[in-house]
């Protein structure tokens, strides 16, 4: 075998071995609550829980335990293209839906809809993207993150680090 054929086997080799799916790494994430809460309270933002708590074992707190990295700088880019006063209120404890892009597994934030601005700026810089099975109003990002209107807050899918 030639040696532009054997550059030829080891290419297509890798094609077949990308095509198949080479396993995707695990997003980055953040261990403990108080890292993640840490990040965001530099950025100005506020977070609150019906329990007051942050444990992500009770359904009435906040937490940020096990939040992906990307989710959390997604919370801050939101706050910084919007201008808007940003409150958190869910995280990754328990009680919300399962599923690959989940609360639990880090993919979300609920955000308070008591601020005027950014339910504002979702709904006028946002493409609508239709309805939710349940009903919600979803709206859509520039950079592809989902925002569902769930009542008292906004309920956001962050694919990746931006708004």
């Amino acid at each position: 075998m030639g040696l532009l054929s054997a550059r030829t086997v080891i290419a297509a080799t890798a094609s077949v071995l990308l095509a198949a799916g080479a396993a995707q790494a695990a997003p980055a994430k953040y261990a403990r609550h108080a890292d993640a809460a840490a990040e965001l309270k530099k950025a100005g933002i506020t977070w609150t829980s019906s329990g007051n708590c942050s444990d992500w074992n009770k359904k009435s707190c906040t937490s940020f335990t096990r939040i992906n990295k990307a989710t959390i700088a997604g919370t801050i880019d939101f706050k910084k293209v919007s201008g808007c006063k940003v409150i958190v209120t869910g995280g990754t404890e328990v009680g919300h839906s399962s599923g690959t892009y989940s609360h639990r597994n880090g993919y979300k934030t609920d955000i308070s809809t008591t601020v005027s601005c950014v339910n504002d700026y979702i709904t006028r810089k946002f493409a609508k993207a239709g309805k939710r099975g349940d009903g919600a109003a979803l709206y859509k990002s520039p950079a592809g993150n989902v925002y569902a209107r769930e009542g008292n807050h906004w309920d956001i899918t962050h694919y990746n680090s931006k708004a």
